[in-house]
C-alpha cells in the first residue's frame, strides 16, 4: 500500500494524516498547542512550538506506518495550513517575533485608516483580501508604526508554513494560495503587488519567492530526515492554505457547489475561474491556480463559541471537552426552531465576514424566564450558522448562485447542526467521509505534483458520502424570522460596539 502524508497546520492543533492513494486515512496523530494572549487583542504562537509540532507528528505517523505490514512506500509529504500568519525573522532564520494569527487584532486601527480610502480600496481589488486586522498588510503596517527597530532589522516576513520549509530546506518559498491572503499578493498576475508594498516601504525580497500550491522541495535536512526516519530526498509538497483545500478535499469544485468548514471558527467558499469584484468588499478571492479561484468569506466564531460556553458555565465532571460538547448540542436538539425568541450576536473575538468589524461583541437579545440552559446553546449553535448565512448572501450576490452544500470540520460530527445547516440556507446539505477536508486536499494537490492523478480529483461522489440533508420548509421560516431581527441587532449595535 502506498500513501501520502497530509499535515494541517491549524490554530489550536497540528495534525499528520497517512492516506492511502484512494484517499482513506490509515492513521493520525495530532499535538495541541496555546494561544499566547499577552494583551486582549493579541493572538500568537510560538513557531518553535509549531514546528516540533510538524516534525513530531510526521515522525509519529511514520512510525505508525512503518509498523503497518500493509505500507509499502511513502510517495510524499504535503501541507495544509491556516492563513493569514506573520512573523519576522533575521538573516539567520531565527525568529524576532511570535506568529502573530488571524485572531489577532492588534493592527485595528491601522486597518481602519486605511479601509474606506481609495488606496485601501484598490488594494481590496487588487488583492482579494478585505482590509482587517488579520490581514499580514495591517499586521505589517502595525509593526511599521510600533516596532520600527523590528520592522527595519526583520530579513524576511514569513507565515508559519514558510518557517517550516526554511528549517527543513534551508529556502523561503510561499505557495500562491498562502500568499493571495496577504493583502500582498495581486491575484490575476500573482505576483507581488507594488503599492501594497510602497505603502509599506517594503521590498518584495523581504518575502519569500512565489511557488505553486504543486512545488516539490528536495533534500531534506539530514537531522530532521533523521528524527523524522525519512529519506532525504523524500517529495515535500508546499500545499495551500486549509480555507483552499478544504474545497479541494470536500470535491466543491464544480459551479452551483459551496463548501462550508466549521472548526474553530468558519467559513463558506464556492470556486471561480476568476476573482469576485464585490465594491462593497465583503469577500475574499484567493488562489488555487492562475485558472482557478476560491471566493468566500471566513467568520472569527464556530465551535470556538461552544467551547467558551462549556468552560465557562457548564460543570465538566472531568469529562474532556470533545465528550461535553456533543451533550450540549444534545441538548439543544430538544429545542424547537428559533430558540423561542432567543437570538446571539457571535461576535466573542469580533468578526471578520461579512462585516469585517474587530470590534463587534456578542449579544444575548429577547431573553426571557422561559429561557434554559438549552435555548442559549441552541441560540449560539444558530447565531454561527446566521453569521455564515449573511456571508452567504453576499457571496451569492457577488458571484451567483449555489444549489448544494458539501460541509467539513468537527461540526460535522453533529447532525443536529447539520440539519440546522440545510433548513437556515434552505438547501441540501452533503457530508463527506472524510471531514479533515483540508488534509484530504493537501493530499489530492501532492497526488497531483507527484503526476499520480490529473487535476484535483480522486473519487466520485458515491464514494465519499455517508450522509445527506434536505431542508424543511416550515424550520426555513422560522429561522428566517430569527435571521432578519440577527441582521438587524448588528446594524443598531455596531456603534455601540
Amino acid at each position: 500500500m502506498e500513501y501520502i502524508i497530509a499535515v494541517d497546520i491549524g490554530t489550536t492543533s497540528t495534525k499528520a494524516l497517512a492516506f492511502n492513494l484512494q484517499g482513506q486515512v490509515i492513521t493520525e496523530h495530532r499535538m495541541s498547542y496555546p494561544i499566547i494572549s499577552p494583551l486582549p487583542t493579541y493572538s500568537e504562537q510560538d513557531p518553535e512550538v509549531l514546528f516540533e509540532a510538524v516534525i513530531n507528528c510526521i515522525a509519529a505517523v511514520r512510525q505508525a506506518m512503518n509498523g503497518n505490514q500493509a505500507a509499502t512506500a511513502l510517495r510524499g509529504i504535503s501541507f495544509s495550513s491556516a492563513m493569514h500568519g506573520l512573523m519576522a525573522v533575521d538573516s539567520a532564520g531565527k525568529p524576532l517575533t511570535n506568529c502573530i494569527i488571524w485572531a489577532d487584532t492588534r493592527s485595528e486601527a491601522f486597518a481602519t485608516q486605511l479601509k474606506g480610502t481609495s488606496l485601501g480600496h484598490d488594494i481590496y481589488l487588487k488583492t482579494g483580501t478585505p482590509i482587517h486586522p488579520m490581514s499580514p498588510l495591517c499586521k505589517l503596517g502595525w509593526m511599521k508604526e510600533n516596532q520600527g527597530d523590528i520592522f527595519k532589522a526583520a530579513y524576511k516576513f514569513i507565515s508559519i508554513k514558510e518557517y517550516v520549509f526554511f528549517k527543513l530546506f534551508g529556502t523561503y518559498i510561499v505557495d500562491v494560495s498562502i500568499a493571495s491572503a496577504t493583502g500582498l499578493l495581486e491575484t490575476t498576475k500573482q505576483q507581488w503587488y507594488t503599492p501594497a508594498l510602497s505603502l509599506l516601504d517594503l521590498s518584495a525580497e523581504r518575502l519569500s519567492s512565489l511557488v505553486p500550491i504543486t512545488h516539490i522541495s528536495r533534500g531534506l535536512n539530514a537531522h530532521y530526515a533523521d528524527f523524522m526516519k525519512l529519506p532525504i530526498d523524500t517529495p515535500f509538497i508546499v500545499g495551500g492554505s486549509d480555507g483552499c483545500l478544504a474545497n479541494i478535499g470536500a470535491q466543491a469544485m464544480d459551479a452551483g457547489v459551496a463548501s462550508v468548514t466549521i472548526g474553530t471558527s468558519g467559513a463558506i467558499r464556492v470556486v471561480s475561474d476568476k476573482p469576485a469584484r464585490d465594491e462593497k468588499e465583503r469577500i475574499f478571492s484567493y488562489v488555487i491556480s492562475p485558472e482557478t479561484y476560491v471566493l468566500g468569506g471566513a467568520v472569527n466564531n464556530g465551535a470556538n463559541i461552544l467551547q467558551w460556553y462549556q468552560e465557562g458555565f457548564v460543570s465538566s465532571n472531568g469529562q474532556a471537552l470533545e465528550e461535553t460538547i456533543p451533550l450540549l448540542t444534545q441538548q439543544a436538539a430538544a429545542i424547537s426552531p428559533g430558540s423561542n425568541g432567543l437570538v446571539f450576536l457571535p461576535y466573542l473575538t469580533g468578526e471578520r465576514a461579512p462585516h469585517w468589524d474587530a470590534n463587534a461583541k456578542g449579544v444575548f437579545f429577547g431573553v426571557q424566564k422561559h429561557h434554559k440552559q438549552a435555548h442559549f446553546i441552541r441560540a449560539m449553535m444558530e447565531g454561527v450558522l446566521f453569521g455564515l448565512y449573511s456571508v452567504a448572501q453576499a457571496l451569492e450576490e457577488a458571484s451567483g448562485s449555489f444549489r448544494c452544500i458539501f460541509v467539513s470540520g468537527g461540526f460535522a460530527r453533529s447532525s443536529d447542526w447539520v440539519q440546522m445547516l440545510a433548513d437556515i440556507f434552505n438547501k441540501q446539505v452533503f457530508v463527506r467521509k472524510t471531514i479533515e477536508s483540508s488534509a484530504m486536499g493537501a493530499t489530492i494537490v501532492g497526488m497531483n505534483a507527484l503526476q499520480l492523478i490529473d487535476g484535483f480529483s480522486i473519487y466520485n461522489d458515491q464514494d465519499v458520502t455517508i450522509s445527506s440533508f434536505l431542508p424543511k420548509q416550515a424550520d426555513h421560516e422560522a429561522y428566517m424570522n430569527n435571521f432578519k431581527i440577527f441582521e438587524r441587532l448588528y446594524i443598531k449595535l455596531k456603534d455601540e460596539f
